[in-house]
């Protein structure tokens, strides 16, 4: 066991540590978004995540995950300057649905995504499906709504970053979809409503 490990150590190289390095800063910044009390803020620390995540995936090599995040680092912009660009209009929304959707078919012909296995086909689709609803999210009714719509972005984000060895990105995830919880836990509950006091 032991000699596995060595050798397991042994055949990490340099950029490899770099490329998982790039995805636990990216991990860091969406771990935190979940907990700020403010859209906006939420948005904020996404992109800088998104950023950081669209090269971690560029260098290993996973080109929908890289595209997706490029979509994702210019749908913050966007959202987080909901006055300026009136980022409300329905017409970004499909923009931005549609990019997502575009990275799919891109990352195939384009980019050389896998191909040589069936599934690769259905893997890649999991993230654009997340993406789908993480960009319903930022259209959503304050921070209760987006944390939800997330939720469910999460799980489908996860499997994609396990099959590609995303360490950022799988611990990313769980500890997403756990700060999520945490989050509703804490901020969307409705309080207790005290008991009318007798009158006599």
């Amino acid at each position: 066991m032991i000699e596995w490990v060595k050798g397991m150590l042994a055949a990490v190289t340099m950029e490899q540590v770099i490329v998982q390095a790039i995805g636990i800063v990216a991990m860091a910044f969406n771990i935190l978004s979940f907990q700020c009390k403010k859209q906006r803020s939420i948005i904020v620390m996404q992109f800088f995540g998104s950023l950081f995540f669209c090269v971690h995936f560029y260098l290993d090599g996973a080109m929908t995950g890289a595209l997706l995040n490029a979509v994702a680092v210019v749908r913050a912009l966007v959202y987080s300057n909901k006055e300026k660009l009136k980022s409300d209009h329905v017409a970004w929304l499909a923009l931005f649905i549609g990019a997502s959707i575009a990275c799919y078919p891109v990352a195939f012909l384009w980019l050389d995504a896998p191909t040589d296995k069936w599934y690769y086909f259905v893997l890649e689709l999991l993230p654009v499906v997340g993406m789908t609803l993480s960009t319903f999210s930022f259209r959503a009714d304050g921070a209760k709504g987006l944390r939800l719509l997330w939720f469910f972005s999460s799980p489908l984000w996860l499997i994609y970053n396990i099959c590609h060895h995303s360490i950022g990105g799988t611990v990313c995830e769980c500890f997403a979809i756990v700060s999520i919880l945490t989050a509703m836990f804490r901020l969307d509950r409705k309080p207790k409503e005290e008991p009318t006091p007798e009158l006599k």
